[in-house]
């Protein structure tokens, strides 16, 4: 069976990803205090940071990996990842609302960036389920 290929757009969805995986792991080395991972709305930062932030960073690297070769386990990983994005979002929105946080950042980044993230964690997940008789 000749494995299919997995495209484009799939392939710039999963280099960005890859991006993600890069951001990770840099968390934890981060010296801005803006830089902690947000975990479920709260932004990390000390242990926590330095815990979470690489798992998050495996889960992903092991992610765009199932994409590159077009694995079945890519599919559950990319909702899951999805999903979390999606709530990650608004909880965070919630939880610095009116907070130095949110200021921390212009208009001209906080207006896209939830349109990229959940554009790209879930494109990736929506081209992986369209293509899931293709995955091995």
């Amino acid at each position: 069976m000749t494995a299919k290929p997995r495209g484009a757009t799939l392939t710039i969805l999963a280099l960005l990803l890859a991006l993600m995986v890069i951001s990770d792991f840099h968390k934890p080395f981060a010296h801005h205090p803006g830089e902690g991972f947000v975990f479920f709305g709260t932004r990390l930062a000390g242990t926590a940071n330095t815990i979470v932030a690489p798992i998050f960073g495996i889960i992903l690297a092991v992610y765009v990996y199932g994409i590159f070769a077009m694995r079945k386990f890519a599919l559950p990983l990319g909702i899951f990842y999805a999903a979390y994005v999606i709530l990650n979002m608004p909880l965070f929105i919630l939880t610095y609302h009116g907070t130095p946080v949110m200021q921390e950042h212009s208009w001209a980044y906080l207006v896209p960036y939830p349109f990229v993230a959940i554009g790209v964690s879930s494109g990736a997940a929506w081209l992986l389920y369209r293509r899931k008789a293709d995955l091995r």
